[in-house]
């Protein structure tokens, strides 16, 4: 018998016959990890496994390659925080949806761990700053899968000042005077992601850098045929 014992943010849950239900967990140790918990469909342990709860977990299973057993214990509801802003659920659905999408499941990443366990307490929380979070936390995913984007220095003359363009092709930043002339084949780079202050329609144009290239590098590296909607439905609220 195989036993491990974790924490980790819940982000999804299926019901499984009559009373059980199964579950993914983004885990500190152990990735994204999915599990059965045997009643979890009851009226008892319904409120404990709502999506962006912290849990307290112990999984059990005769082989590691079994989905095994989950025995849960609620660390901190986060419930009424997500539902209370259809944007900020939004953004928690978009989150869960990409991690399902493409992380490996059973690999840890204690960065993105730690990034997403933060944007998702913004987000219950009501953290103003939490929609330039979201496009952090993107890019972290993209870094994590391989597909870190390099935005420190300009590609060209290596520079770090005037970085206002990111090269489709390698993913570095570009200075204004290196860009000039090709601004229609460059992506922008919204300022607050190089620390300045949040400007008008930033967070759009965080969305559009980081979504090309989750559409145009990762997405033909995995199989996957497009972004999950959940994703695509955030995207649609924060241009409203």
């Amino acid at each position: 018998m195989i036993v491990w014992r974790d924490e980790g943010v819940l982000l999804n849950v299926r019901r499984h016959g009559e009373t059980s239900a199964i579950v993914d967990v983004l885990t500190v140790r152990h990735g994204r990890h999915g599990g059965l918990v045997r009643g979890g469909a009851s009226p008892k342990m319904t409120p404990i496994l709502q999506p962006g709860g912290q849990l307290s977990l112990e999984w059990r299973a005769r082989l590691a390659d079994h989905i095994g057993i989950y025995r849960v214990e609620p660390l901190r509801s986060r419930a009424a925080g997500l539902i209370a802003d259809r944007r900020r659920l939004a953004a928690f659905n978009a989150v869960a949806a990409l991690i399902l999408a493409f992380l490996p499941e059973r690999e840890a990443d204690p960065a993105l761990y730690d990034l997403t366990l933060g944007l998702v307490d913004a987000l219950a929380g009501g953290a103003e700053d939490w929609a330039p979070a979201y496009v952090v936390w993107e890019l972290g995913l993209l870094g994590t899968l391989g597909f870190g984007l390099d935005l420190a220095r300009c590609a060209d003359t290596g520079t770090t000042e005037d970085l206002i363009y990111v090269s489709p092709k390698s993913g570095r930043a570009v200075c204004g005077a290196s860009g000039r002339g090709w601004e229609n084949r460059l992506l922008p780079l919204p300022a607050f992601l190089k620390g300045a202050a949040l400007e008008g329609g930033d967070v759009g144009r965080g969305l559009g850098l980081t979504g090309y290239f989750l559409e145009n590098w990762l997405l033909p590296s995995t199989g996957v045929g497009a972004l999950p909607d959940a994703r695509n439905r955030l995207v649609d609220m924060l241009r409203d």
